[in-house]
């Protein structure tokens, strides 16, 4: 966190620049997993704003272009995205960055299933719901192993066979997995 904090004012300044009045930062409800009372465990996750700000509003207007299967939307050329910089930070994962504090604040793990948005986890199936079974975590098996090219399934299979196969090997090579996709870029939509 410390060694991020100057590039972090500085993209806070160009995303302000921009995006003029929103803040650079932006928080989101997001399900972590579900308690032993079956409960949801909620938590807000934070990132760098890369949409405009009234993006949640323009979702509904976009759903009939969802390119992604499942509960999942994904959009290639998304009409929310700010021009230039919040396609760079998105390609490169560098707005997830912020998502550190949730790890600092025990929210998250570096390495585990992406925590889904509470609309999104509502249409989960049982099957699905396994993913949940674990604290979640700023990258997984689906960003390194393929991201945007990979359906809901896909990305619940990934998850399912890393939380039966949890272990420091595994978290190790999936971080450094997630630092050769941030600079590359490779698989962003």
């Amino acid at each position: 966190l410390v060694l991020l904090f100057i590039p972090g004012v500085i993209l806070s300044v160009v995303i302000c620049i921009k995006s003029p009045g929103a803040s650079p930062l932006y928080s989101q409800w997001r399900v972590g997993r579900v308690r032993k009372d079956g409960t949801f465990y909620l938590f807000k996750i934070y990132k760098f704003r890369s949409m405009v700000p009234n993006a949640d509003q323009m979702l509904k207007d976009l759903q009939a272009q969802n390119e992604a299967t499942g509960p999942m939307f994904k959009m290639k050329h998304d009409p929310r995205i700010i021009p230039g910089v919040g396609n760079f930070i998105r390609k490169h994962s560098i707005d997830e960055l912020p998502q550190l504090i949730n790890v600092f604040l025990g929210q998250m793990n570096l390495i585990g299933p992406r925590p889904g948005l509470p609309r999104e986890v509502a249409l989960y199936s049982e099957h699905d719901m396994k993913r949940l079974a674990v604290k979640p975590g700023c990258s997984g098996p689906w960003q390194v192993m393929g991201r945007s090219y990979l359906g809901f399934n896909e990305m619940v299979e990934l998850d399912l066979r890393y939380i039966e196969n949890r272990s420091l090997r595994q978290d190790l090579r999936l971080i450094f997995g997630t630092l050769k996709t941030m600079f590359s870029g490779e698989g962003a939509v």
